[in-house]
């Protein structure tokens, strides 16, 4: 085969233990999933992250593709009620330069934007533009330290994720604060949220308010992978 043709997506077609966990962690079948979870996830992630090209850009779609209004809004409490006045975005961990940002210190920053699809753990995509800063950006200016491998999320309702640091400075990773070019509906994840294409829509934690850097991952992965779903997540 290949080289080319070897990509992420083909070689979870192959794994038939990582294919295999995916599917029942989104199909209702907890108990087979815990089993299968736990001895395929190690050998997954590590797979994943060695398969994983940190640089390499997705092939984005053209206007003309955007599906408005078509995320399927997905709330893991009810939707927060925030005062943009008083929102910070916190940046904290193993870091030289503690961040606390207002809308207005994010807005400032170089923005960008992007046209992606959207995929869902529960079967369902969407096209949709964002506009946004990129996560490396505030990354930078937190300034981590070397050793750092991790970012977790925290979100104004509770919900929480993580991810490797690696996926955090892909240059498609936005925080975003715009969807389709209009300023992002609080049911979207307003005023801040993850948005990228190389993850499922299940790690793009909406409302973000707190981003730790840290060298070692917490036994908290994130919600929905604490009750068995893949940690890596990638597309």
């Amino acid at each position: 085969m290949d080289n080319n043709e070897f990509t992420r997506r083909k070689f979870l077609q192959l794994s038939g233990l990582s294919s295999l966990s995916f599917l029942l962690g989104g199909c209702g079948t907890p108990a087979l999933a815990d089993l299968v979870g736990t001895l395929s996830e190690p050998l997954n992630q590590k797979f994943q992250e060695l398969i994983f090209q940190p640089q390499k850009l997705v092939p984005e779609f053209l206007p003309s593709q955007i599906e408005p209004n078509n995320l399927i809004i997905n709330s893991f409490r009810s939707t927060p009620i925030i005062d943009l006045e008083k929102y910070r975005l916190i940046v904290d961990g193993e870091v030289n330069n503690p961040l606390s940002l207002s809308m207005a210190d994010i807005q400032a920053l170089p923005l960008t934007s992007m046209i992606i699809r959207h995929v869902c753990v529960e079967g369902w995509a969407a096209i949709v533009q964002w506009h946004g800063i990129r996560l490396r950006e505030i990354i930078t200016l937190a300034q981590p330290h070397n050793q750092v491998k991790y970012a977790s999320f925290q979100s104004a309702d509770g919900y929480y994720e993580s991810w490797d640091i690696a996926s955090a400075l892909h240059p498609q990773t936005l925080l975003a604060y715009q969807k389709n070019g209009e300023p992002l509906p609080i049911e979207n994840g307003a005023p801040l949220r993850l948005a990228s294409p190389i993850k499922l829509g299940y790690k793009q934690s909406k409302w973000v308010i707190q981003i730790t850097l840290t060298s070692q991952l917490s036994i908290f992965k994130g919600y929905w992978e604490d009750q068995g779903y893949e940690w890596f997540a990638g597309l």
